[in-house]
């Protein structure tokens, strides 16, 4: 843990600000290293820090009750957290769990300086409201494609943007759609038993391409 200053590369409105709020900000503001698997929060925590990411990535999710994970968003690289930004404001606790996916690095402001920059800088204010505006459009966005997107379409679209090979389990592919590993298991299967695509063990090949981009954009 330690202070990098090419953090702020990755974001500029805070780079150009001439502000002395947050320049004072970005001084005290700490850089933190994480392995692939890592917890960066877990439901009913506390919020202590505003998260910003610089390299790699955080998969945020809910875990319903039946135990099935559900993605809600990723953070990646120049963006924020729009959960952790709603419960730094709010002081709830956090409602959901967060993972590192790869090595990351991220930059943590204490509530206090948060606060403190917030209260007293309109550019800081500006961009943390424009990260948590951006973010949360795509989250109801994401929560729509959960709720209402034809499971089909949306696992051909999956597959389709890892072509030619998707590495991950039914499982992951599940998380990431919103469903249970079994729905999803059932729809590889018929793929597979169409010759679209050839299952192994963490990995689907996609042998067809041209039949998985009419399935994303027709099945249902």
């Amino acid at each position: 843990m330690g202070t990098d200053a090419n953090w702020i590369a990755c974001f500029p409105d805070l780079k150009n600000s001439a502000d002395t709020h947050v320049k004072h900000l970005i001084a005290r503001a700490r850089t933190v290293r994480l392995g692939p698997g890592a917890e960066v929060f877990v439901p009913s925590a506390s919020c202590e820090n505003y998260l910003l990411v610089v390299r790699g990535s955080v998969r945020v999710q809910l875990l319903t009750e039946g135990g099935r994970e559900v993605l809600l968003y990723r953070v990646q690289p120049g963006e924020s957290c729009v959960l952790t930004t709603s419960c730094l404001m709010s002081g709830e606790r956090y409602p959901a769990a967060a993972v590192t996916e790869n090595e990351v690095e991220a930059v943590v402001v204490d509530r206090a300086l948060f606060d403190e920059t917030m209260q007293h800088s309109p550019d800081f204010r500006r961009f943390v409201f424009k990260g948590f505006g951006r973010r949360l459009g795509q989250v109801i966005v994401r929560m729509d494609e959960v709720a209402f997107g034809p499971i089909g379409r949306r696992l051909a679209g999956l597959l389709e943007s890892q072509a030619p090979v998707a590495h991950a389990t039914h499982q992951e592919l599940a998380a990431e759609l919103g469903s249970s590993r079994e729905v999803v298991s059932r729809y590889l299967k018929r793929y597979e038993d169409q010759g679209w695509i050839r299952l192994h063990r963490g990995a689907i090949e996609i042998l067809d391409l041209a039949a998985i981009r009419r399935l994303a954009r027709d099945a249902v």
